[in-house]
């Protein structure tokens, strides 16, 4: 077998919004893109992968149209060890982060779903998982900066099921708005994408101790200041999440020093399925727990399910909070009673609907 092409597609996905637009990367959001990397055979089997592509797909598309997806053509999809392999080393000299990564993740993806298609298997099934047919999600709350609307988006979230949410917001009202429309017993995680300097951080976790967080994520400006977000987890007295900024490599770093509690590698940007195989074995080793980042809608979010589905412990599955009056896998992206399900065909398990890939397709 003989990869023919590699083709990037993406797509624009309008979201339903009521109310003020939501924030992401500090702008107005109404919706939200999709980086999608389609790797044909010459026996007529097809991958999808998914690259990172809040706000950066036209550089990581470039790389991948330019760079990543011509060494690729000729290549044996099938032996993803090796082709990995020489994608990296001939890609290094871009670094090891960014978009030549994130191209690398979606041929990654792309390469697991063919060889889950070629064996008839469910991705989970071809890494040795369990017999889970679905996963606890969390809804995953984007930042509004109003604890009204904070409180009007948890409550709805708790209407549909979840009995975990995160948000993301930087203050303590609107964090207390959240605690309080939850109640007690609900798990609520802080994503505050990394604004404070350590000693912020520290006096930020103590101020908000007492709405009972189960993490507080990515606190500390720069991301990779792994000893200082050990600080903030050991003054602070508070568990911490990070890494779906982080390469493999860096969690070693994270981890020697006790930075977290909870791992977040990103399979649309740590490389895709091979390097988050390493992150959760060095993670297991470490007695860390992994709960991957997956605030997306593609291939990227069915890669993640079966990991996790593979994964010797459960976790739980971040689920952006937004909806769509389409999406081009349907129901598939969309939880039930607070759980997803974990697809069951092969390779990825659902494929993507190539009518509503051609409708929502950014020209």
């Amino acid at each position: 077998m003989k990869i023919t092409a590699v083709e990037t597609i993406v797509v624009n996905m309008p979201m339903k919004i009521a109310g003020p637009a939501p924030l992401l990367g500090g702008k107005a959001r109404t919706s939200i893109d999709t980086l999608l990397v389609r790797v044909d055979t010459d026996e007529g089997v097809s991958g999808w992968g998914e690259a990172f592509g809040h706000r950066i797909w036209p550089a990581t598309r470039a790389a991948i149209d330019t760079l990543v997806g011509p060494q690729c053509i000729g290549r044996d999809p099938t032996a993803i060890g090796a082709l990995v392999n020489d994608l990296q080393r001939n890609l290094h000299g871009l670094g090891r982060n960014g978009p030549a990564m994130y191209a690398l993740s979606a041929i990654d993806i792309a390469l697991w779903d063919i060889a889950g298609k070629c064996a008839g298997l469910p991705l989970y099934r071809l890494l040795g998982g369990s017999t889970r047919r679905d996963l606890p999600a969390y809804a995953s709350l984007l930042r509004y900066g109003d604890p009204r609307a904070v409180a009007h988006h948890a409550e709805e979230a708790l209407s549909r099921g979840y009995r975990s949410i995160k948000v993301h917001e930087i203050e303590a009202e609107q964090i207390k708005a959240a605690r309080e429309t939850a109640g007690p017993g609900v798990q609520l995680m802080v994503d505050c994408n990394c604004p404070w300097t350590v000693e912020r951080a520290i006096a930020m976790a103590r101020q908000l101790e007492p709405y009972g967080l189960t993490w507080l994520e990515e606190p500390v400006w720069p991301p990779e200041n792994h000893a200082g977000l050990a600080a903030v987890r050991r003054r602070g007295h508070i568990a911490i999440a990070a890494g779906e900024n982080a390469m493999a490599a860096d969690f070693k770093s994270m981890f020697t020093v006790r930075a977290v509690t909870y791992a977040q590698p990103s399979v649309t940007k740590v490389g895709g399925v091979s390097e988050m195989l390493k992150v959760i074995a060095l993670a297991d080793s470490f007695g860390v727990e992994v709960v991957p980042h997956s605030a997306f809608f593609g291939p990227g979010l069915m890669a993640s399910l079966h990991l996790v589905a593979a994964m010797r412990h459960e976790a739980p599955v971040e689920r952006f909070y937004c909806d769509f009056d389409v999406n081009p896998y349907h129901d598939a992206i969309n939880p039930k009673g607070g759980r997803i399900a974990v697809p069951q065909g092969p390779g990825l398990g659902v494929d993507l609907d190539p009518k509503v890939i051609e409708r929502l397709r950014v020209r």
